[in-house]
């Protein structure tokens, strides 16, 4: 049986193996293993493997390159319209060749694999939605289109949409799922982190605007100036990068607040080991994998009121909802941090929940929608 797999995620090959972003590649590498071939339609990229990228696990696999587009200009725009065509046409070849097809959403190559799909309704279908399901979140119309197809019983058919959280009101497309990071080996008592002496901030992400690394940085600040001991950790890369390095610079953070780029997930792993709290003040989000990962070790999430994070965090038993107001964010943290008994009944909280999800349950649930 043959795969398809179409997505916006760039791609590279080297060493006679695709490479792609890791945490997408790992999940992947659980879908195709159940297929004789695999196609993917994906843009092509020239560069060297980086530290947070993966190869594909499988012997039949082949990269069908389409162009990347982007609607972020007009010089952008006018040479993706031209674009569109030679990739309608890719997409329709590649699905008469599937047996079974696979979105990964939202995305601009996702949102012509959408209409395209339209076309082949007796096909075996799946959809990764990505991005956050809320019906009310203010975002794209690229994004409100792509959902608005794909949960549409009388357009879609045969398919089913893997989405993050439970929303109200769906169609029977639409089915609410998780994604995990370890498996069940990995599950292991959390060590017993003590509050009293200095505290342990992690980020992990992108460097970009939408993660808000900078609120991260200037909370640990506030913290700082009302006599709290903590240190900062930060894991990425992105665009970022530059403005945080001034603002560390420029307000003597240097020795509290270190900027690790991109790691390995061992590393991370480790990061999270020795860390009390992680902070994601988010913009937007689907199922934010470093939120579980940082609660499957006993680290207690601090995220912004987005996507599924409420639910995630138990609103509030499994981790603590931030209100984007440095003073009040601190304030509130400061209080906890006296309660010790508190924190280390959320940590364990958080960590058992976590601990649900994991790699193996993640590849049952794929195999009963394969």
């Amino acid at each position: 049986m043959n795969f398809l797999i179409i997505t916006h995620t760039p791609h590279l090959f080297k060493k006679a193996q695709y490479f792609a972003y890791a945490p997408y590649v790992k999940e992947m590498n659980l879908w195709i293993k159940n297929f004789d071939s695999v196609e993917i339609i994906a843009p092509k990229v020239t560069r060297a493997v980086s530290k947070i990228d993966m190869p594909y696990k499988h012997n039949n696999i082949y990269l069908n390159r389409v162009p990347a587009i982007a609607f972020t200009s007009v010089k952008a725009s006018l040479k993706s319209v031209i674009k569109i065509p030679i990739i309608f046409v890719t997409l329709y070849k590649a699905c008469k060749r599937a047996d079974h097809i696979h979105l990964r959403c939202p995305g601009n190559i996702g949102l012509l694999g959408c209409f395209v799909q339209l076309l082949f309704p007796k096909k075996k279908k799946t959809a990764k939605y990505a991005g956050n399901w809320d019906p009310k979140a203010k975002q794209p119309w690229s994004y409100r289109l792509q959902k608005w197809i794909l949960s549409n019983t009388f357009l879609t058919r045969n398919m089913q949409v893997l989405v993050y959280g439970e929303w109200p009101k769906q169609t029977k497309n639409v089915l609410p799922f998780f994604t995990a990071s370890y498996a069940k080996n990995k599950i292991a008592n959390i060590p017993i982190r003590n509050y009293d002496n200095i505290i342990q901030f992690v980020f992990v992400g992108t460097l970009s605007k939408g993660k808000s690394p900078l609120y991260a940085v200037q909370l640990v600040e506030e913290l700082l100036k009302r006599g709290v001991l903590c240190r900062l950790a930060v894991y990425g890369e992105g665009e970022e990068r530059g403005a945080l390095e001034k603002y560390i610079e420029k307000s003597n953070l240097k020795s509290v607040i270190t900027l690790f780029g991109n790691q390995i997930s061992e590393v991370v792993e480790t990061a999270y080991k020795k860390s009390h709290f992680l902070i994601l003040a988010s913009k937007s989000e689907g199922w934010p994998k470093v939120v579980a990962e940082a609660m499957f070790w006993g680290v207690i999430p601090l995220a912004t009121n987005v996507s599924c994070i409420p639910w995630m965090m138990a609103h509030g038993e499994r981790g603590i909802l931030l209100n984007l107001n440095t003073a009040t964010d601190a304030q509130q943290l400061i209080t906890l941090i006296k309660q010790n008994e508190v924190l280390q009944k959320m940590a364990a909280r958080a960590s058992s929940w976590s601990n649900q999800y994991t790699l193996e349950k993640f590849e049952a649930e794929i195999k009963k929608l394969i």
